[in-house]
């Protein structure tokens, strides 16, 4: 190679590894803090006149104590959805964390407390994840519960929000819960519409179509979208097919959050953590 192709490609190779490094630093250090609230509009067919426009903001895989989302964190998650004018608030879990590199496990009786600022001024629904079984479902529920959430785990409740009569129906965790879907259903007992939640979205064929709707977490929407590459998670997964965002599929109709805060890997890149305000209308 002549002097001058070697130096250019020299100062090529590290331009790239600059801009890789800055990268990671921004996925490590910047974008976790860059909290989005992003609208969403779904169309769900059958959707009642009743219900039309109801809004509900969904949160999910809150991971408090994930690095840079500690609990100063989680307070201006909570003050942001007080501050929404949404109907009511869905949580699809994942609250605390198991372990992440350069985070902290934070105990759900230190961090769930916080709740109540919003459970006091609209309903909040939730379902375990998989990290809240592995730290003790049962300690994280309490602790939920206590704050003034209505965790449902196979369960159902009947409520009526601005007007719009409703089923909440909780779905357990695929991957460290039973996951009755049939008990989570059997209360079910009227036609008034119902919202299904779960954490693991690959429950969504065993869904009833008696479900509008299901609200789901657990990928972090892959925690990294590349320009041109786009997200790694799915890379030979199809499991992984539902990252985030909406999807249709034989008669089901499915939203996955990207979340809020992180494991495995410390970062997020090209996904920043993100409260979901859903607005629910009928199919035109």
């Amino acid at each position: 190679m002549r002097p001058a192709l070697r130096h250019w490609a020299r100062r090529l190779f590290f331009a790239w590894v600059a801009i890789a490094f800055a990268a990671i630093a921004y996925g490590v250090f910047v974008e976790p803090r860059e909290l989005v609230e992003r609208d969403y509009t779904i169309a769900i067919p059958h959707w009642p006149a009743a219900c039309e426009g109801l809004r509900l903001d969904h949160v999910s895989d809150v991971h408090t104590g994930s690095p840079n989302n500690g609990l100063e964190n989680l307070d201006r998650v909570i003050a942001k959805l007080v501050a929404s004018d949404s109907d009511a608030v869905v949580m699809t879990g994942d609250y605390v964390i198991l372990s992440v590199l350069g985070g902290k496990y934070i105990p759900a009786d230190v961090s769930a407390p916080r709740w109540r600022a919003l459970t006091a001024r609209k309903p909040v629904y939730a379902v375990l994840g998989n990290h809240d079984w592995w730290k003790g479902g049962l300690q994280v529920r309490r602790a939920l519960e206590a704050a003034g959430v209505v965790v449902l785990e196979d369960e159902s409740t009947r409520t009526t929000i601005r007007g719009c009569p409703l089923w909440i129906v909780g779905v357990g965790d695929f991957w460290t819960a039973k996951h009755d879907v049939h008990k989570a259903f059997a209360g079910v007992n009227d036609d008034a519409p119902a919202i299904a939640l779960t954490h693991n979205p690959v429950l969504l064929d065993e869904i009833p179509l008696r479900a509008s709707l299901l609200l789901a977490g657990h990928t972090h929407g892959g925690q990294i979208s590349l320009p041109f590459v786009g997200q790694p998670a799915k890379w030979g997964k199809p499991e992984n097919r539902y990252i985030r965002g909406f999807y249709s599929e034989n008669g089901r109709e499915l939203f996955v959050s990207p979340g809020i805060g992180t494991s495995i890997l410390p970062m997020r890149l090209g996904v920043p953590p993100e409260i979901s305000r859903l607005t629910l209308r009928a199919t035109r």
